[in-house]
């Protein structure tokens, strides 16, 4: 994961749009270092889990398919993660790899159980076909055997799954260099060990290598907390709700910078409070913003 962080680095030193201001990052930590709240990985029910190989075939299409809910307003992650559960409640071989590869729109929507058209729909099914004929064609069709194949490093899973599903392939091209943030390669070996309580297939020996997960809800905290400054240019587009397109300078920025923010953050934590935190994927800022947050201590 260092070339995450060192790609991110990169970007937050030579951004346009997004700056992250010190004494902002300053206060949250003061805010955070009091009291740094332990929620559990399943703390509102929402997913499968029989603690065996099912499981882990159940987040590897949750995690697969866990992008952009924009702009349903009706839509978001808990609908995904519980629809999945159902259909896998009801039908044990739904997630089955030769199914995943047969799956139409519709099909995927009646998965769901969800009304209407999905955003983005098109590509949720080419990545569940993806995944399926990958897992049959180098893992005997169980993301298990992805998972036993990385040797309980959480690193190596990251390189795997990116090296062998190009949907999990989150890098982008910035300013002429190549930019790494791998989103949902790295969720997905924190669901794992969240999920299994670090044990079996969640079992991870540098689970601390892992970065924080850079999405489009992250820096909006971070720039309601003061620890992220947008350009006027930015901030007004955000403001009237203007799309940010995949790869372009704004969304890169946005997400690097929030790695970089959240790396020092990190880095400020464990030294005013004389522990290490290797890791969390989530913000203090979203229990003041969203009454909640996920923070992973060992």
């Amino acid at each position: 994961m260092e070339e995450v962080r060192e790609t991110s680095a990169w970007v937050a030193r030579n951004s346009s749009h997004v700056t992250i201001d010190s004494s902002g990052l300053e206060k949250v930590v003061e805010t955070m270092k009091e009291s740094i709240p332990k929620v559990e990985w399943d703390y509102e029910g929402i997913h499968y889990f029989d603690n065996g190989p099912l499981t882990v075939q159940y987040l590897f299409v949750l995690d697969a398919l866990n992008f952009c809910f924009w702009p349903d307003k009706d839509l978001n992650y808990d609908h995904l993660a519980k629809g999945l559960k159902e259909a896998l409640l009801n039908d044990h071989s739904a997630f089955d790899a030769d199914r995943l590869q047969k799956y139409t729109g519709p099909q995927l929507r009646e998965l769901l159980k969800w009304p209407r058209s999905l955003p983005l729909e098109e590509e949720r099914v080419r990545l569940l076909h993806e995944v399926g004929f990958e897992l049959e064609r180098s893992f005997e069709g169980k993301a298990s055997k992805l998972v036993e194949s990385c040797g309980k490093s959480a690193v190596k899973l990251v390189a795997l799954v990116t090296r062998h599903f190009p949907g999990f392939r989150d890098h982008s091209m910035y300013k002429g260099h190549q930019v790494f943030l791998y989103k949902r390669a790295q969720i997905f070996a924190a669901d794992l060990w969240g999920a299994f309580n670090g044990q079996g297939y969640g079992e991870f020996n540098d689970i601390g290598s892992i970065t924080m997960f850079a999405d489009y809800i992250v820096p909006a905290v971070l720039q309601q907390l003061g620890v992220l400054k947008y350009s006027s240019t930015l901030a007004n587009a955000i403001q009237a709700s203007s799309e940010i397109g995949a790869g372009t300078e704004e969304e890169v920025e946005l997400r690097a910078c929030s790695i970089f923010a959240v790396e020092k953050m990190r880095e400020l934590l464990s030294i005013k409070c004389g522990k290490q935190m290797n890791h969390f994927n989530s913000l203090y800022a979203k229990k003041l913003i969203l009454s909640q947050s996920i923070f992973f201590w060992f």
